[in-house]
């Protein structure tokens, strides 16, 4: 199954502390699902990276376009597919 990593971009830090609730939640419930691989913040502040796992570039893209962080304009989102390389 592919990859594909959401990077979003930190594009109002105060509304941020906000929206940061609902966007964990939101996330919960997809990784609940079996759609993410992982998630967290940058550690310079600059917002974070989601990677979902996904059928179809689309799909993801429909995930991470409902992300409550996307939707309020939060933070901008930059979606590419990811090569998980494994050693």
């Amino acid at each position: 199954m592919p990859y594909y990593a959401a990077l979003l971009h930190m594009l109002d830090p105060e509304k941020n502390k906000e929206v940061l609730p609902r966007h964990i939640a939101y996330l919960d419930q997809l990784d609940q699902q079996g759609k993410i691989y992982g998630r967290g913040p940058f550690a310079d502040g600059s917002g974070g990276m989601v990677i979902y796992i996904a059928d179809t570039f689309e799909e993801a893209r429909e995930m991470a376009q409902q992300d409550p962080h996307v939707v309020e304009n939060v933070r901008r989102l930059e979606l590419k597919e990811w090569k998980l390389w494994k050693t």
